[in-house]
């Protein structure tokens, strides 16, 4: 590494330390990304997906590159409502999603955060691997560089803690301490190999196009959590993801939970013939704004999953790393124009964000998976009462379909209208 001071160290090299890095080696920034992995992407586990127009912000027409790292772009996306025997779907599939900039694509996170790094290579940042950052450097109260596990010191007039749910560049920056239970999920997942044509027959999709699905109801065993199937070029990522406190509670492993979900009547058909390529499992921050540690400090700034950025009612996070990313290197630009890191100077991050989607969405939803807590209903009465009421809508037995309609009527007086208009209020902000 250089000795000499940098205009701003990152630490961590997924979505946002990435983003930030590229956003201010284009500028004419001395960088440095730091990631502990053997390669960017070594530690990250996840097949997911990517919306496409806030990577196209800082790397335009990326899908049109001939070596980009997505799998297929997504023209349907479901939901799936389950019991032990019964599912309900409900989705929208439109060509329209890859009009102009694709809506998003599915990805192989090992890929995607090796390509995406060497565009900030090629930016001008210097990218440093298998290096694992301790604490931070303080000088008269001011953070002023990081320290290595192996004692080496780093200068800089930024560093920006890009480093993850569990960052402990937060932590040793007194932002926040070790994350509760409550405040993550931990996600199981595997990547399981199917020929093409099987899964566009499957999925009834053309030639290269995807889907994605998230499953709630009986697949999560009555906890906070949703399982989730991801189709790409020549496997599909399935996988299930709940609160760490709810699988402390009913003392099952995430890769039980993830068994249990491939031996669904649903599931099972889907992933036949399957061979299991991977599995992997991961801490997801789920706090939310709530748990969002402090964003700008004199030296200072916190980006991604770092700083609790994921909106889980939406299945979005490293949309969200991307953006805060962006915003926190432009933030520095400017910081660096003026000559001026202090925590005032810094702070024009956050209005950024304020300004942007992250926090006005993060805002919007911080209180759902609260309400859903607070009535269990969610996760056993509701699943169970729209698989009964869709048995009764489809049945043919003989009996007439008033006494059907009477039936559904005493299902839903079970729970009282009152009561059920109350467990749903909460979920409008996650219906738009």
């Amino acid at each position: 590494m250089s000795e000499d001071a940098y205009d701003a160290i990152v630490v961590g090299a997924g979505p946002a330390g990435t983003s930030a890095a590229i956003v201010m080696a284009k500028a004419g920034l001395k960088v440095a990304l730091l990631e502990r992995g053997e390669y960017p992407g070594a530690k990250n586990v996840q097949g997911a997906v990517l919306y496409s127009r806030m990577l196209h912000e800082i790397v335009p027409e990326f899908w049109k590159e001939p070596d980009a790292p997505v799998e297929r772009p997504v023209v349907e996306q479901k939901t799936c409502i389950t019991t032990e025997d019964s599912w309900i779907t409900v989705g929208y599939k439109s060509l329209k999603f890859l009009e102009g900039v694709p809506n998003c694509f599915t990805i192989i996170r090992v890929k995607f955060d090796r390509w995406y790094a060497q565009k900030a290579e090629a930016a001008g940042a210097e990218v440093f691997t298998g290096v694992t950052v301790r604490d931070v450097v303080k000088k008269d109260g001011k953070i002023v560089g990081i320290k290595t596990s192996d004692g080496d010191e780093l200068m800089a007039s930024v560093v920006l803690a890009c480093d993850g749910v569990n960052s402990i560049l937060a932590q040793k920056a007194g932002f926040r301490g070790e994350l509760k239970s409550s405040e993550v999920a931990l996600g199981a997942k595997e990547v399981i190999a199917l020929d093409p044509k099987i899964i566009e027959d499957r999925f009834a999709l053309n030639p290269g196009e995807g889907a994605t699905m998230e499953l709630f109801g009986s697949v999560t065993l009555g906890m906070l959590g949703y399982g989730f199937i991801y189709t790409n070029k020549e496997s599909v990522s399935l996988g299930v993801g709940c609160k760490l406190s709810e699988y402390q509670k009913k003392g099952i492993r995430p890769s039980d939970h993830l068994e249990i979900l491939k031996s669904h009547p649903f599931i099972k058909k889907l992933i036949s013939g399957g061979k299991t390529l991977e599995y992997s499992a991961h801490l997801i921050p789920e706090g939310g704004i709530r748990s969002m540690p402090p964003l700008a400090a004199d030296g200072f700034l916190v980006a991604g999953d770092a700083a609790q950025m994921t909106n889980p009612a939406f299945r979005e996070g490293s949309n969200l790393a991307m953006t805060s990313g962006k915003l926190a290197g432009e933030t520095v630009i400017e910081a660096k124009a003026k000559g001026d890191f202090s925590k005032a100077a810094l702070s024009a991050y956050v209005d950024k964000l304020q300004k942007s989607y992250v926090l006005k969405d993060m805002e919007e939803t911080m209180y759902l998976e609260e309400s859903v807590e607070k009535s269990p209903g969610f996760l056993d009465f509701y699943p169970k009462l729209a698989c009964d009421l869709a048995h009764m809508r489809f049945s043919a037995d003989g009996q007439p379909k008033k006494d059907h309609l009477k039936k559904a009527l005493a299902l839903v007086r079970k729970r009282g209208f009152l009561r059920i208009a109350r467990d749903l209020w909460p979920l409008r902000k996650a219906a738009v």
